[in-house]
């Protein structure tokens, strides 16, 4: 029997890369896409959740009826409440209030309890997701917490995986590899890779505007001026994840909400690629990084896109959504007058 799996799980890594032609036509290189939402849980996070699971069960920290708490934006609890359906644990969630509505109803569906908690607040604060997460952990008996922030084996999980598929599926000629920046695990862990083969190869991570990491990692210090509010969900920092290796990056490139939106529908209408929104995020950073820096016609580049579009139908592809928020002066597409809903009576 071919093509057959034991359970969902069996399915998560190996996802394929696929060539973008439109999006970066003006650019030389060779761009490829690493489409995460080939995952059964619909993004890169598949990975660090049975990673991560998988390594406490053989430390004896998770057995039969035990609860897994986690924070976090979206794919990271989909995918733990996946793994944990499987292997018959318990599920809590701590989410900030950016999170859409029909993300928490997917992961209510996925059998978690779910937190909702104030996203604009310290993340010290006993009310962000993070020490709400904390907190449920340490008082839940017979639990773990998944801190995929601070979770060395949220970089281990890419290192593993992510890092010798695109190396492998490059045949080892990838000069830049372009990711979203989070908890930092998927860039580092793919970066920690691919720098060993060849140290050579440029890492580009994508940060929001409204988040520290960029400055950060430029100057060593924390600039609190940085931060504000943004809508790209699960990018960007008001902390500093110790699963992000700053070593293995050689620059960051800050995107704004509105082009990393843009760009994302972009990507929908001329790759027919439905990623989320740090896919925009990906490739905007991508277009930014190589007005200043130039890419050559030998290189070979690889954005990872990390979950899919579904997630984001009633925000990035909303077009009302968009009209809340103002963008407006998008330089890409006047998408309402070209691609309208015309209703038959």
């Amino acid at each position: 029997m071919t093509n057959v799996y034991n359970n969902i799980l069996d399915l998560i890594g190996n996802t394929p890369m696929v060539r973008l032609n439109e999006v970066t036509k003006e650019i030389p290189a060779t761009v490829y896409a690493k489409i995460e939402s080939y995952n059964p849980g619909h993004s890169t996070k598949d990975r660090i959740a049975i990673h991560i699971i998988n390594a406490a069960e053989k430390k004896g920290l998770l057995t039969p009826g035990s609860t897994v708490v986690e924070t976090t934006s979206g794919n990271t609890g989909f995918s733990v409440a996946m793994v944990c359906i499987i292997k018959g644990y318990k599920c809590i969630l701590a989410v900030s209030d950016k999170t859409k509505q029909e993300k928490i109803a997917y992961l209510k569906a996925l059998g978690a309890t779910v937190y909702v908690c104030p996203a604009n607040v310290p993340a010290d604060d006993p009310r962000s997701y993070y020490e709400v997460a904390r907190r449920i952990a340490e008082e839940t008996p017979n639990s773990i917490y998944i801190n995929q922030y601070f979770n060395e084996l949220n970089i281990d999980a890419h290192y593993q995986t992510t890092g010798p598929e695109i190396w492998e599926q490059t045949e080892g000629k990838i000069t830049h590899l372009i990711a979203c920046t989070g908890t930092g695990g998927t860039l580092s862990g793919s970066a920690k890779f691919l720098k060993e083969k060849n140290p050579n190869i440029k890492i580009i991570g994508v940060d929001a505007a409204g988040s520290i990491l960029k400055s950060f990692h430029e100057t060593g210090k924390i600039n609190k001026e940085d931060i504000h509010p943004y809508q790209i969900e699960g990018m960007g920092k008001n902390l500093i994840p110790s699963a992000l290796l700053f070593d293995k990056v050689d620059e960051f490139v800050r995107v704004n909400d509105e082009m990393a939106a843009y760009r994302t529908r972009e990507i929908a209408l001329k790759e027919a690629i439905m990623g989320g929104y740090t896919t925009g995020a990906a490739i905007q950073g991508l277009l930014q990084y190589g007005t200043a820096n130039p890419f050559k016609e030998d290189d070979v580049v690889v954005a990872i896109f990390p979950d899919h579009g579904s997630r984001y139908i009633t925000k990035v592809y909303s077009d009302e959504w968009m009209n809340e928020q103002g963008f407006v002066n998008n330089g890409v597409h006047s998408y309402d007058s070209l691609y309208k809903t015309e209703h038959v009576k």
